[in-house]
């Protein structure tokens, strides 16, 4: 990234634009933004001259640290998994904030380091992370020593979703053999509904045993 760059980046801050309107006018990946705002001082305190002088000193220090899995992978790879993410049924927002959890070295973010990062209002975070929260894909902790929510993603998050997935899905089940009862089992309904509901129940049962079965892997 360039000098000009970093000074468009500060000119963009004091102007209020969010981190993907920023990207946008770099034409840059808002992960990169992100990152380099991050790693300079935030969104508060950054400083385009300051942040050049922290990257030459990086490089002057010779072989530089790992680099993390986001930088690694790239903003195209990354917006490739968000793509993803959404096909599978996720809002384009909650997969957005799917990923940056998955990718984080800790897989541990605050809500406003969320916000920071992704470049969106914190409603926008908030509703996400509910929504991950519930579905199981995430799990909510407090820290106690400053008072904010943390949210997490480890491994036993994909067995807890594909648990609460499946509880759902077998709650259907029951609900359509329920209602094939009350219509009548030997009406065109009745037996179209007990067909569906019988079929949920066996598959969802035994997505439940393989998952049980596999959870090892996850330990």
């Amino acid at each position: 990234m360039t000098q000009q760059d970093r000074a468009r980046i500060a000119t963009g801050l004091a102007e209020g634009l969010s981190y993907a309107e920023i990207a946008r006018r770099l034409d840059r990946p808002t992960s990169t933004v992100s990152r380099e705002i991050a790693r300079n001082g935030g969104p508060g305190d950054y400083r385009p001259q300051r942040a050049q002088h922290a990257t030459a000193r990086r490089a002057r220090r010779g072989t530089p640290a790992p680099a993390r899995a986001e930088e690694r992978l790239g903003g195209a790879m990354e917006e490739r998994i968000v793509e993803l993410a959404v096909r599978s049924g996720l809002p384009r927002m909650t997969a957005r904030v799917h990923v940056d959890l998955l990718l984080a070295e800790d897989g541990r973010r605050t809500a406003a380091e969320l916000t920071r990062r992704l470049g969106v209002s914190a409603a926008s975070v908030s509703v996400s992370v509910k929504f991950l929260v519930e579905q199981g894909y995430v799990r909510r902790e407090r820290d106690p020593r400053r008072r904010r929510d943390v949210y997490v993603i480890d491994d036993e998050a994909w067995y807890n979703s594909i648990v609460i997935s499946a509880r759902q899905t077998l709650e259907s089940a029951h609900a359509a053999l329920a209602t094939a009862e009350a219509v009548g089992l030997d009406t065109p309904v009745g037996q179209r509904l007990a067909k569906a509901g019988t079929y949920l129940e066996r598959v969802i049962g035994d997505m439940l045993s393989s998952a049980e079965r596999w959870r090892p892997v996850l330990e």
